[in-house]
């Protein structure tokens, strides 16, 4: 009766607020190509959230109501053919429907991509993801969501197995490729001890296939619960071929499993590993790229397991990491690894201070790195993602390093230069650009006051000569900081700045021929380094775009995408000698038939010519900023930012044919980062 599902009016009951669990969906799930939240509250209620704008999140769906409309629908029974229950009078009655709803786990399957022929023959990817949801009384949910996933009329189908385990855990996807060909299944472990895998029909999945019946990876009813299970999928170095490990946290030791399959059928080798922790494993972690799974148990122990490969199966070397030596005494209560294994994020709380325990708790998020400078530059130069938002893990810790050392380590720029010759990706180019963008702000001299303090002096004071503000070589010198600087008295200095920095300040001033001039010059050539490649990267998707009209236009006619002032643009430059250019610009103008369908400024009607690739400005003045996917003017009010504010890009209106909407959902051009 403590239930807010089944009891929503017990009123004098205590509201319970938090969550229970959560769980994150792959990257590319919502509109913007980023991540669904499901969240599992302490009343129970599975709900799913989207970051639909920059910072604000949004309750798409609440699947806890849908199930319960279904299981109302179906009389609370699992099979057609089974008997009618009592009602809720029933006590009985009233615990199996309550554990029939209550949800224990979710976790979200991998994207599956399949094709989709439409009725003029042309082929479609179309992307859906699953939701499992397992429930107190072992039953087993699997929804289906269409991506993007908007809302309730993306819900494809649900269906319902039953599992056989009793007081289920945990659950987790167990992804396989064999020989090309995709199999699933989901891992369900029990508070008892046992483990098994689970053979999931995807009937209306194409090219996926399941498991004939289900696997047991352990039986015995051991009384250790199962915590925390990882999937990870690896390759066999002897066997030759790909395999399936299987980790699971139980109790203080690490079961583990490794599936793989041979002519032969399914081989199953399985075994624990003993000697981690003196205390229950709480969290553990897997990195996904090369295998390695991380443990933590309540007394700020966390331990490092590197599979090894062996003839027969596989061994464990484990490591401790001692966060005691860098945090001090903290008691441990959740790992979790970055997507490309850059950092080890802990949650820690204070540990015991002589003896004692403390008398409130903070919770902090502490970061480890776990990748060295060099082996992550290694990492993204050959990386096959070919995307640097889907690695920002790695691109923080390049960054801090080139921000501490205000330069970029030649091996890497000699490395990315090869790259770039041999190549000629863009990835490439975009990965030097983030190089160029970080070196030039590390360059720039830290504002002397915080930028968010507001100012309370009066700007007409600023502008004369005074004794804070200095001498007026110094004034029009300094513009960006003499102006800020105002006048300060004795007790403000001494507290906002000691005698050394005053000195530092007064070298740098006195000194501007031997000191400045030499970083000015080098913030000029990385500006113009940075200017270069930003129009490589421009002029590539100027191509694209071409290309995509050439693709899709039959005859001469006005596609809103102002084709003429691109193919000018491109041309304008007579040091730009690229033949697929000219070919394709040829081919387009043959097709246009000397027609230009130039854009009008939407206030006076005037001609908008295309001379800059950021803005659009008319003969009357009138300044329109350009949509850096397609190249329109953007003539509206509303419009869209990419995640790191490096370009605009216009919303797709009804008008837009399929090919305009697809350009509109691709990244930024220069960050990789989604639009908003």
């Amino acid at each position: 009766m403590l239930d807010r599902v089944f009891n929503p009016e017990g009123k004098s009951l205590p509201s319970l607020r938090g969550f229970r669990y959560s769980s994150w969906s792959p990257l590319g799930c919502d509109t913007n190509g980023r991540c669904l939240l499901a969240a599992l509250t302490m009343d129970n209620r599975l709900t799913i959230h989207a970051n639909l704008n920059r910072l604000q999140w949004v309750q798409l769906v609440d699947l806890t109501e849908l199930y319960g409309e279904r299981l109302h629908g179906n009389g609370y029974k699992l099979c057609k053919g089974e008997a009618p229950r009592g009602d809720l009078g029933d006590f009985s009655e009233f615990q199996r429907r309550h554990s029939m709803q209550a949800p224990v786990r979710m976790e979200w399957s991998g994207i599956c991509t399949t094709q989709q022929v439409k009725h003029n023959n042309e082929c479609r990817d179309v992307s859906s993801v699953l939701l499992a949801v397992i429930f107190e009384n072992g039953n087993i949910a699997i929804w289906q969501f269409q991506l993007p996933f908007v809302g309730k009329e993306s819900i494809t189908s649900c269906s319902t197995i039953e599992s056989g385990i009793h007081s289920p855990s945990v659950l987790s996807w167990w992804e396989y490729e064999h020989n090309n060909r995709k199999m699933s299944g989901i891992i369900v472990g029990s508070a008892f001890g046992p483990v098994k895998i689970l053979p999931v029909n995807l009937k209306a999945v194409k090219g996926y296939f399941t498991l004939r019946q289900p696997v047991v990876l352990w039986q015995e009813m051991d009384q250790l619960p199962v915590h925390s299970i990882k999937s990870i999928p690896l390759y066999h170095p002897y066997q030759k071929c790909s395999c399936s490990l299987v980790v699971a946290a139980r109790g203080c030791y690490v079961f583990w499993c490794l599936l793989l399959i041979s002519k032969a059928g399914l081989n199953v080798h399985n075994s624990h590993v003993t000697g981690l922790h003196s205390l229950p494993i709480v969290s553990m972690a897997a990195d996904r790229q090369n295998g390695t799974v991380y443990t933590c148990s309540v007394d700020g122990k966390v331990r490092q397991l590197i599979p090894i490969f062996t003839d027969v199966a596989l061994k464990f070397e484990h490591q401790l990491i001692k966060l005691s030596e860098v945090l001090g005494s903290v008691r441990t209560h959740g790992i979790a690894v970055s997507p490309c294994g850059a950092y080890l994020a802990v949650i820690t709380t204070e540990g015991m201070t002589n003896g004692l325990h403390p008398i409130t708790k903070s919770y902090q998020v502490q970061f480890v790195t776990l990748k060295t400078f060099e082996e992550v530059a290694a990492q993204l130069l050959e990386s096959s993602v070919q995307n640097l938002f889907r690695q920002v893990d790695l691109t923080d810790l390049v960054r801090w390093k080139i921000l501490k050392d205000k330069h970029i380590p030649q091996f890497l720029q000699e490395a990315l230069d090869k790259k770039i010759e041999s190549f000629g990706s863009t990835y490439f180019w975009r990965f030097k650009l983030f190089l160029l963008r970080i070196l030039y702000q590390s360059l720039q001299k830290t504002p002397s006051e915080a930028l968010w303090k507001p100012s309370h002096e009066d700007p007409k004071v600023l502008l004369v000569h005074s004794p804070g503000t200095g001498s007026g070589e110094e004034h029009l010198q300094g513009e960006g900081t003499s102006k800020r600087r105002g006048k300060r008295n004795p007790s403000e200095t001494s507290k906002g700045e000691d005698g050394d920095d005053l000195a530092d300040d007064s070298l740098a001033h006195s000194s501007d021929l031997g000191g400045r001039e030499p970083i000015e010059e080098k913030l000029l050539e990385i500006q113009a380094q940075i200017e270069a490649v930003e129009m490589h990267l421009t002029r590539e998707h100027m191509k694209r775009v071409l290309g995509e009209v050439y693709l899709h236009t039959w005859i001469t006619e006005n596609t809103s995408i102002p084709t003429r002032g691109v193919c000018d643009f491109l041309m304008s430059d007579e040091s730009y000698d690229d033949r697929t250019a000219r070919v394709l610009i040829g081919h387009i103008l043959k097709k246009m038939n000397k027609q230009t369908f130039p854009e009008h400024c939407s206030l006076c009607k005037e001609i908008l010519p295309f001379t800059d690739r950021k803005q659009a400005v008319c003969a009357n003045g009138h300044v329109w900023l350009r949509c850096f996917l397609t190249y329109q003017s953007c003539q509206s009010l509303v419009y869209r930012r990419c995640l790191l504010r490096d370009s605009i890009a216009r919303h797709p209106t009804p008008e837009d044919p399929e090919w305009i909407k697809r350009l509109l959902q691709g990244p930024c051009t220069f960050c990789d980062s989604p639009v908003f």
